[in-house]
């Protein structure tokens, strides 16, 4: 069985046609890669036109059994999937074996959540007589209070603030837009950070004058300055939990939903195009549960 033809067309139309990194192109070779091994070590001697759905489930199996991951297992599976789609868009194979076959159930992870305390403590601790202190408590405020992506954090615009009404505007994933509420500490913050440090600053770059939150350079921060930021306030405040950026953005949709908002409006608010992605939110603290069950469940009362 030669494969090689087929690996071969497969890694220039995901090099030309996708314009996939060397990375992801890689990738991709290594997951099509494992099937052939796979079907070679176990005496299958087929083309990719002949492979049927049973090889391919027994190829599952196969990974299964060497310890791989679930979501390895499922990264594997979308790169042969993507293989086979590329055999019938170029004719060479006239049914897709990966139609049906399905990659293992990812359970969803619940974000780390800091609780309001440790969100107050955070932001109390940080030093506003120093200038940058004063810039990440206003960055700390807004990505609290708005419960925006770090990416969204930076690119900020001080032309998308409109104080007078508490929204801002912000640029989401693929460019979309939404106005998001921000509350007035945050407000007083950012405000606090333009007209003392911000203002005082004689580098400002041309292509950041419009940004809001600047380094010392007069430039955008970048992901990481924001993330050490981050952990450099969780660490002063003696939280131990693992804190990032977006565990401020966790914090943000869980403490309104624990509040009673309305799921879609949260949904709206942090950008999500589905709701399913919001509602994992919707966790509740395994003691509360216990104890409504204990008090209102009727087995469970006392007669």
């Amino acid at each position: 069985m030669d494969w090689s033809p087929d690996i071969k067309g497969f890694k220039a139309y995901l090099m030309l046609e996708r314009s996939l990194s060397a990375n992801s192109i890689d990738a991709y070779m290594r997951d099509v890669g494992k099937l052939y091994t796979f079907l070679k070590m176990n005496g299958y001697d087929l083309p990719p036109q002949k492979v049927e759905m049973k090889q391919l489930e027994a190829f599952i199996f196969w990974i299964n059994d060497l310890g791989i991951g679930a979501r390895s297992q499922g990264r594997i599976i979308s790169g042969i999937k993507a293989f086979y789609k590329y055999m019938l868009m170029e004719d060479l194979c006239d049914t897709d074996p990966t139609d049906l076959l399905e990659g293992p159930r990812l359970a969803r992870k619940i974000p780390e959540v800091l609780s309001y305390e440790e969100i107050k403590k955070m932001l109390a601790n940080i030093d506003l007589s120093q200038d940058h202190g004063t810039r990440n408590r206003a960055m700390l405020e807004t990505l609290y209070a708005s419960g925006l992506r770090v990416s969204e954090l930076i690119d900020l615009k001080l032309s998308n603030l409109f104080p007078e009404i508490g929204f801002i505007k912000v640029v989401g994933k693929s460019n979309k837009e939404r106005i998001v509420p921000i509350g007035e500490e945050a407000l007083l913050k950012i405000k606090m950070y333009i007209k003392g440090v911000r203002r005082k600053q004689n580098n400002i770059k041309k292509e950041a004058e419009n940004i809001l939150f600047l380094n010392r350079r007069g430039a955008a921060l970048s992901r990481v300055m924001v993330f050490m930021i981050v952990k450099e306030a969780a660490k002063n405040a003696g939280i131990t939990k693992k804190v990032s950026p977006h565990t401020f953005r966790h914090s943000f949709a869980t403490h309104l939903i624990e509040g009673g908002a309305d799921l879609r409006a949260v949904q709206d608010m942090l950008g999500h195009e589905s709701i399913t992605t919001t509602e994992i939110y919707t966790h509740l603290d395994t003691d509360f549960l216990k104890e409504t069950v204990l008090s209102f469940h009727p087995r469970n009362r006392k007669k």
